[in-house]
């Protein structure tokens, strides 16, 4: 029986399949890759809320500090979302002044309520007459096996700004940093330019007269804090 012999040329088409198949792995390997990259999933993440809050105004242009709503971020791991009840100290409702003279209640002079008929605090009126949360949207989101704790890093002098970004600058909030493992790992190895007096945590429009007086600031109070973050695995995934 005569031997049968594929001809000469299924060599280089078998290579130029194998050669191609593994192109195509690689060109799919990168697009997946590159579509999950924190720089592209996490940055600029800036979801609808159900109140436009905005942040411009109120920590901007009122200067009101971040714990009159985040008011857990120095003894809580977590910074609290606010309830309604703190917005309702501005926009609740009718409000007046007064004291009890004889055991009745005397009225005095009306309170100014912020924006009492505006349509899109309805969502803030209605969670404070009914009790229901307003069902706000997060925008920095970590993992579930990523344990953060925001007192830790408020006691130890890292603004809101580090991580945050100039959200005083922002009419609606955006993930503005990759919030990686290696931007922390980054952060944790190289601490010091993050750290100021715990005092100015949510000053977030600090400027220095230079950089080197800025750089001297920043170590002054690395020192003082005693700051040594650690960088082994068990810091965040316990």
């Amino acid at each position: 029986m005569q031997e049968f012999h594929f001809p000469t040329w299924v060599n280089k088409f078998t290579l130029l399949v194998i050669g191609t198949g593994l192109a195509v792995a690689g060109y799919l390997a990168t697009c997946l890759f590159a579509a999950t990259h924190p720089e592209i999933i996490n940055v600029g993440h800036r979801p609808k809320q159900p109140v436009p809050f905005s942040h411009k105004l109120h920590a901007g242009q009122l200067k009101m500090d971040c714990r009159y709503c985040h008011n857990t971020v120095e003894r809580a791991g977590h910074a609290a979302v606010p309830p309604a009840a703190t917005c309702g100290n501005c926009h609740g409702g009718n409000r007046t002044t007064g004291e009890f003279v004889d055991g009745a209640w005397q009225a005095g002079r009306d309170l100014g309520v912020v924006h009492p008929e505006k349509s899109t605090l309805e969502p803030i009126r209605l969670s404070l007459e009914t009790d229901k949360s307003v069902l706000w949207e997060r925008v920095h989101d970590l993992p579930d096996f990523v344990y953060f704790n925001h007192s830790v890093h408020i006691a130890r002098g890292v603004s809101c700004v580090s991580c945050h970004g100039r959200i005083d600058q922002m009419e609606v909030v955006e993930q503005v940093k990759t919030l990686s493992m290696k931007w922390c790992l980054e952060c944790h190895r190289n601490p010091v330019p993050h750290i100021r007096d715990p005092q100015m945590v949510t000053q977030l429009d600090m400027t220095w007269e230079s950089p080197e007086v800025e750089e001297a600031y920043h170590k002054e109070w690395a020192e003082k804090l005693g700051v040594n973050p650690n960088v082994n695995c068990s810091t965040c995934h316990r």
